[in-house]
């Protein structure tokens, strides 16, 4: 990640922060309707759920200034993922319905540069997770 792209995501997400909660049902909603067997993978109150991704969301935007050192805490993200029954293929609908949600949420300001830098974002913390999820399942 370049640091403008660093800069894009932390600014944007700014701007998402004070529609959180709309942002969570948006982004569950459009989890849903294109990966609906992932619906299954919630079993708590989904407005619950909705507040922990705003906040995992928002100490990874934070943090990537130093990823280095948020990488353990996404890294343990990965491996409880794989008790939750997460697989590997549903990652990609996830980064679909993040990058919806923040086109939703953004309006013109979702540019194709603000677009590029979160899907390089979400694709570095997923691949992240997925890896140590795959070392965390052959231990």
């Amino acid at each position: 990640m370049t640091p403008e792209q660093i800069e894009l995501v932390q600014t944007s997400w700014a701007e998402v922060q004070p529609i959180a909660k709309q942002a969570a049902e948006l982004f569950y909603g459009r989890l849903f309707e294109i990966a609906p067997e992932t619906k299954d993978l919630f079993k708590s109150d989904m407005e619950e759920q909705g507040k922990k991704l705003m906040r995992m969301i928002s100490l990874a935007v934070a943090a990537l200034n130093d990823l280095e050192k948020f990488v353990p805490s996404v890294q343990q993200l990965g491996v409880r993922h794989v008790g939750y029954g997460v697989e590997d293929d549903q990652y990609e609908p996830v980064g679909a319905a993040l990058l919806w949600t923040l086109g939703k949420g953004l309006g013109d300001k979702f540019t194709p540069e603000v677009e590029e830098a979160w899907t390089v974002t979400y694709t570095t913390l997923a691949d992240v997770m997925k890896e140590a999820a795959a070392k965390g399942a052959a231990t």
